[in-house]
């Protein structure tokens, strides 16, 4: 259908949601007025040597491409591998010789994507110094965020209904999020006592779970960081409600902030999307660290741009900005802003790395090209040297990827089709990742946990792109001669060399979380992670508070049968998808919940005894 509509004004990686399209079939195709379209250069470097591209390449492109439109240079990216300039889009079809059209998926009309028609063209003696022009063939696709599932309390009512999909709020990520409520919550719906930790959690509920009592005694010395993404924001007031009730200490008590490319903690929209994420983090972080131990806030992007992991481990860590070329402008955010967002730097090494990090986020593994995830994962496997325990979500889809899209036989996805869809950057090796499991219904927190199965399912599986890591090889062995998944190579790579995930998992069905001055249940691996991260991060502060370092990257440690058997085994459940039960949850290490949930005062006995 061709319309009307008025195009915004595009930057290199579109500020417009962006659809899941699996080929052009799936897709509305729409003209639109010429107007403005920002056009990326990327110059040809070698990736081998970390080089930067050449000069005369830049010269050719200033010289060649963009003086001939006249088109005013805005500027080059900090790793000198992008050059960014604005143009109309009659100009970019006169340059490229070709057409540009808005892509719109057939499911979603807010989805939508510019790219150009087929082909395009650039001089000879141009071409050749140029990579890739963007926007052009490439249909970009942000990550999708690991969707909190939310269910709102109510004593009375049983009568349910699901909310109208959703945009997630917060990058990355435009995923859809389903809410489902059950109305408001009188107060004799909220249970504390630990008998009905199968039907609520609390934080006391976890404290018994993981036999987690623990009271930082060196917070002078350790540090802890939640991930968020403008404009998902945490409310002050949500969190006091949750701390009047749970950690009375603690009312008043914020995260500290650190601001990442212009990122803010915005008040001027609220709802599930934009604070349920951020609520959920900091109420469950804090309450579990306690009032000795600041939580780190990593807000990250400013409400126009947003931001990409690229991005964050851009502040992180310096060097990062410019390794390889620096970030793809195809998927990460470029600053300064030149929509009238943050005006300021990109942040490169502004942040002093937190020792544990918990991000409630992802991918689909097959989101991304190959390159740009094997980039970043050796980016995660360099902070882990360092000194930093990295924590992602393994997704709440079980083997299929985010809001239930699984892989054609071609490698796209789509609904309903058959093959498993793992998640980036669960599947790093270098990351440790999470996957969530549930008291069972009618159980008590004294008994064995089983694999999440209510409203969520836990991200499991083997990677299409990672080798399986050392660490792993034995468990995994193990697992899939004692316990071979029915499946052929049509459905998951079956060749016993991938890298399986997640690696270890906690609580994340029936979470209790304040939200707009309510309270509501809230089901997810995003509850999983944070929860994770403060075992983690106690460990660490015991660690400290005897004159020894970090514990660093785990995982190498906890696939040692020593460790295992510091886990809480969960041989119970299945994470479900594509059209399949999923695997099973088996004892050892399994690709449901890992090597189990964590047992606190085993593991950090462990931990006391090592260097």
């Amino acid at each position: 259908m061709i319309t009307n509509q008025r195009q915004r004004p595009l930057d290199h990686a579109s500020s417009i949601a962006v659809g899941r399209a699996s080929n052009l079939d799936d897709i509305a195709l729409e003209s639109r007025p010429p107007e403005n379209v920002t056009v990326w250069v990327m110059r040809k470097h070698s990736i081998s040597l970390g080089m930067s591209p050449s000069a005369k390449g830049l010269e050719f492109a200033i010289q060649d491409c963009l003086l001939p439109v006249h088109a005013p240079l805005i500027r080059l990216s900090t790793s000198g591998g992008w050059l960014h300039a604005n143009v109309t889009i009659e100009e970019a079809e006169r340059l490229l010789g070709t057409e540009y059209y808005v892509y719109q998926h057939s499911d979603d009309e807010d989805l939508e994507h510019i790219a150009c028609h087929e082909k395009y063209h650039l001089p000879e003696q141009v071409s050749k110094h140029v990579e890739i022009v963007t926007p052009t063939l490439h249909f970009d696709v942000k990550p999708r965020r690991v969707p909190v599932q939310v269910e709102k309390l109510e004593r009375r009512s049983s009568a349910s209904s699901s909310a109208a999909n959703a945009h997630a709020i917060g990058q990355p990520g435009f995923g859809t999020s389903f809410l489902k409520t059950k109305g408001t919550l009188d107060a004799e719906a909220l249970l504390s006592d630990l008998a009905y930790c199968d039907e609520q959690i609390v934080p006391d509920c976890l404290r018994v779970l993981y036999s987690f009592n623990y009271t930082f005694v060196a917070p002078e010395k350790n540090t802890i960081a939640i991930v968020e993404y403008t404009p998902q924001a945490y409310v002050a007031s949500d969190l006091d409600l949750f701390f009047s009730n749970f950690s009375p200490s603690q009312v008043g008590e914020r995260p500290v902030l650190y601001s990442i490319d212009g990122g803010f903690v915005q008040t001027n929209q609220t709802g599930f999307d934009y604070n349920g994420e951020s609520n959920l983090d900091l109420e469950y972080s804090m309450t579990l660290v306690g009032l000795n131990q600041k939580v780190q806030l990593y807000q990250a992007g400013d409400d126009v741009e947003g931001a990409s992991f690229n991005n964050l481990l851009d502040a992180l860590d310096a060097s990062y900005c410019t390794f390889e070329g620096g970030d793809d402008p195809e998927f990460d955010s470029i600053y300064p802003d030149p929509y009238g967002g943050y005006e300021g730097p990109e942040a490169c090494g502004t942040v002093t790395p937190a020792y544990v990090m918990s991000t409630s986020y992802s991918y689909n593994e097959a989101d991304l090209t190959p390159a740009y995830e094997e980039r970043q994962c050796a980016e995660y496997a360099k902070l882990g040297l360092m000194g930093m325990t990295i924590l992602y979500s393994s997704g709440d889809d079980g083997v299929a990827g985010s809001d239930d899209y699984c892989l054609e036989p071609n490698g796209t996805q789509a609904i309903g089709a058959p093959r498993f869809n793992p998640s980036f950057p669960g599947t790093c090796p270098y990351i440790t990742s999470v996957g969530a499991t549930q008291v069972s219904p009618n159980h008590t927190v004294y008994e064995p946990e089983s694999a999440c199965e209510q409203v969520i399912y836990s991200g499991g599986g083997f990677s299409n792109v990672f080798a399986m890591p050392s660490y792993q090889k034995t468990a995994v062995e193990t697992y899939l001669r004692d316990y071979p998944p029915p499946y052929p190579p049509t459905v998951y790579n079956t060749s016993g060399n991938s890298r399986a995930f997640p690696d270890i998992s906690a609580n994340g069905a029936n979470y209790v979380v304040a939200i707009q001055g309510e309270y509501y249940l809230v089901y997810g691996t995003s509850c999983s992670s944070p929860v994770s991260a403060t075992i983690f991060s106690a460990i660490n502060d015991a660690r400290l508070a005897v004159g020894k370092g970090p514990i660093g990257f785990v995982n190498p440690t906890i696939y040692t049968s020593t460790f295992m058997a510091a886990f809480n085994d969960i041989t119970n459940g299945t994470n479900p998808g594509c059209g399949t039960v999923g695997f099973y949850a088996e004892p050892g290490w399994d690709p449901v919940t890992g090597v189990g949930t964590p047992n606190f005062e085993k593991l950090v006995a462990l931990w006391l005894d090592l260097p």
